[in-house]
Parts: structure tokens; sequence; C-alpha cells
């Protein structure tokens, strides 16, 4: 899912329930798995980045099922979500932390997960931004980088699934070339989950 968190692989564990799609990595930071672009550095998380973490959770859209909010006694805390990324190497491409290179900042994350839908070992794009950093291309420019990634190691095809009242992630899907299949689902509650596709 795409800028409201469905997919978390930092505080839910294994991204809704499916594989991560990994890089090769040494084991120190220099020779972490990152893919870079004109503006922005993709790369695992670092403990110290948490809050930016934390903030993704407090801004999530209202509209998004309780389990992606934050929850009434304030969980994931900032403790919560430092030993999730101090408990996951960094090997993997999924959910790689976005950060801008003119500033250093880390302003979300994009990266792919496998969900197991709708069709198990075909990976999902998914990406979250800060809401100040919206609007600007970073969620096309750092997808793309994360698409160029999968078609260079074998992978024919992206799937991404978006709530139907996101229309800012649906206009980034459409800019990346994702066409809706027809494929969704319903919730009475929160709206429909609708499927999308790229071939690569």
């Amino acid at each position: 899912m795409t800028q409201d968190g469905r997919t978390r692989q930092e505080y839910d564990g294994d991204a809704a329930g499916g594989n991560v799609f990994t890089m090769s990595a040494g084991a120190d930071e220099e020779h972490e798995p990152a893919l870079h672009t004109a503006r922005l550095l993709l790369r695992p998380w670092r403990v110290g980045e948490a809050a930016v973490l934390h903030e993704l959770w407090t801004e999530r859209d209202p509209r998004v099922p309780p389990h992606r909010q934050m929850s009434a006694d304030g969980r994931p805390t900032v403790a919560d979500l430092e030993e999730s990324i101090r408990s996951n190497p960094p090997t993997t491409v999924g959910l790689l932390a976005v950060k801008l290179v003119r500033t250093g900042a880390v302003i979300g994350y994009c990266g792919l997960v496998d969900s197991g839908r709708p069709v198990p070992g075909e990976p999902e794009l998914a990406f979250e931004l800060l809401q100040r950093h919206w609007g600007r291309g970073y969620a096309t420019e750092a997808s793309l980088a994360v698409m160029d990634w999968a078609r260079s190691s074998g992978y024919g095809r992206l799937w991404a699934t978006v709530w139907d009242w996101n229309t800012a992630s649906r206009r980034v899907l459409a800019k990346l070339g994702f066409l809706e299949t027809g494929q969704s689902e319903p919730d009475p509650a929160y709206g429909t989950t609708l499927f999308t596709m790229r071939d690569l």
C-alpha cells in the first residue's frame, strides 16, 4: 500500500505477513544496500531515525484501519520502533529509508514487499513519505529507483495496492505506469483497496 502505511515492516513485523525482497550487502554501513537518484539515497533504517517512523504513524489518515494507526496507549512508541530497526539486519530493499541528498534528512520509506496478494512471489511497491515532503516528486523518484532495481534483479511485474480515496498515491502510481486491474477488496468501514499492476 502507498502513503498510508498498510505495509509496515518496521513495526508490524514482516510487511503484512509476507516476505521482504532482499539485496546482498556487507555487514557494515559502508557496504549496506543502497539505491541512488539525483536527489535521494535509499538505504536501510538507522536506529536513530525511529522518530521519523513514529511521525509517519502519527500522520496517518484517519480512514486507515486501526492496526495501521497509533493505538490508544500510544504504540508503537519511538522505543518500539528503535527495537524493530535494531532487530532487522540491513539486507532488504523492502521499505528502505528515503534520504534527501542535499540536507541529509530522512523523509519516509520506499521499497518492495511480498504481501502474497494478488500473486504470491510477485512483489508489491510500497512507499510512505512525511506530509511536509509531499508534492515534490520524491515518491515518484524513489519508486523509479526501486523499479529499476526490481527489473535488474529479474522481476517481470510489480503490483501496488492503494485505497480508492488515496488520490495522491493513485496519481503517483499513474505516473509510474501502474494500471488499475479492476480487482478490488471493499471494506465497509475504510473504503476499497484497488489492485494496480505494471510490467517491467
